[in-house]
């Protein structure tokens, strides 16, 4: 398990679903030591999704979770508990997804844990931020998007407002945790001290949707609507062509006047709604329109030629499963099949990001639940009997 950035950094990881684990998993890919602490039910995408081949290891639950170890304890039990504080006596970084009240209410939050453990960095990752009226709501992506903007552009864009269809707000905000605890172990080499870190879903989204879409909005008065036309345009997606899609993106002169040319326009470089990149944006729904009913005239492989010859941004359109075949991917090895101990064959990716002096080493399989228990206790001294009857008495639970 040695390498990586974060080799010597131990986490414990109090995370469940999508968000959390995410920014568990960041950490673990770059060569942390992630304890996923998991309750006697285990984290519920172990079972929620689809795709197991034996209970307990949903496919996105061995996707989330690779790279760590699995320890199962009753938090009720005071054997548990004590066997969670010898975990964060020794712990660098804890992460957790647990609504707040519950988290104080087990004497886990950062105000229980700050003097006691002084070197800790907590990082809570909540659904809404303390302060606001809707702290301590439960929450899942779908109600972030719907509370953020985001399925208020998919109406904007489409007439019906809709959901992105993937878990995309708790994505984005796992990988904004994972940024804040660099960033806290970064100062804490400073000035030797943890501290507490607090992510909240609704406000990190509602400034990705502000960020893009306030627009002509963000002066007082405001010059104009909320919202990106570009981007809210019914013609920005996957375009036609003669006999399937492809997606271009000429935005600068160049790439605009070229697939002017390429598509037997080349007046439209001197229409004053299309000569310069401020004419384009003005007029997107029009420049739109003219790349869309362009492109039915050749062949996705021909336009795909066309454009790279021409150097305009072009791509084809792939389908979820057209990933394993995509040429970039197989070139960098993004795939590969891995076998997991209980699990048999399985396809896993590979860590996008790399790092010059040195990457993780070795790489582990998502846990079963309580698969490292033993020897998670072990490191933590206790005895094997003692370990026997945490194990006997529910405090802990082993496969």
């Amino acid at each position: 398990m040695a390498g990586g950035p974060l080799d010597g950094v131990r986490v414990v990881d109090l995370t469940t679903v999508v968000v959390g684990p995410i920014c568990t998993r960041t950490l673990a890919d770059q060569g942390a030591d992630v304890i996923k602490v998991e309750s006697p039910g285990g984290d519920l995408l172990r079972t929620m999704a689809h795709g197991s081949r034996n209970v307990g290891m949903s496919g996105k639950f061995i996707n989330f979770n690779r790279n760590k170890r699995s320890i199962c304890l009753d938090l009720k039990q005071t054997d548990g508990m004590e066997a969670m504080h010898r975990l964060l006596e020794r712990a660098d970084v804890f992460v957790s997804n647990v609504r707040p009240a519950a988290l104080e209410r087990a004497g886990l939050d950062p105000a229980s844990l700050g003097d006691r453990y002084p070197r800790l960095i907590h990082c809570a990752i909540v659904a809404f931020g303390r302060g606001g009226r809707y702290y301590n709501r439960p929450a899942y992506d779908p109600i972030v998007q719907s509370l953020s903007g985001v399925a208020s552009t998919l109406e904007r864009a489409t007439g019906e407002p809709r959901f992105v269809p993937m878990v995309m707000t708790d994505h984005v905000t796992g990988l904004i945790a994972a940024q804040c605890i660099g960033f806290a172990l970064y100062r804490r080499e400073k000035t030797g001290r943890g501290e507490a870190i607090e992510v909240p879903m609704l406000e990190n989204m509602a400034s990705f949707v502000a960020s893009e879409h306030l627009g002509a909005a963000t002066f007082e008065p405001a010059e104009g609507p909320t919202g990106d036309g570009r981007l809210l345009s019914p013609h920005y997606r996957p375009l036609p062509t003669r006999d399937g899609y492809i997606t271009v993106g000429p935005n600068t002169n160049a790439q605009a006047f070229a697939f002017f040319e390429a598509i037997g326009r080349p007046e439209l470089r001197d229409d004053p709604r299309f000569d310069s990149a401020a004419a384009r944006t003005a007029n997107a729904a029009a420049y739109f329109e003219v790349r869309a009913s362009g492109l039915l005239q050749r062949t996705t492989a021909e336009w795909l030629e066309i454009f790279e010859r021409l150097d305009v941004p072009a791509a084809p359109y792939n389908r979820i499963e057209d990933l394993f075949t995509d040429p970039h991917l197989a070139d960098v090895g993004f795939f590969a099949t891995w076998e997991h101990p209980s699990e048999g064959t399985i396809w896993r990716t590979r860590v996008a990001n790399t790092f010059s002096a040195g990457m993780r080493e070795a790489h582990g399989h998502a846990p079963r639940l309580g698969e490292h228990g033993r020897e998670i206790l072990a490191e933590l001294g206790f005895a094997d009997g003692d370990v026997e009857a945490m194990i006997g008495a529910g405090a802990v639970r082993v496969p």
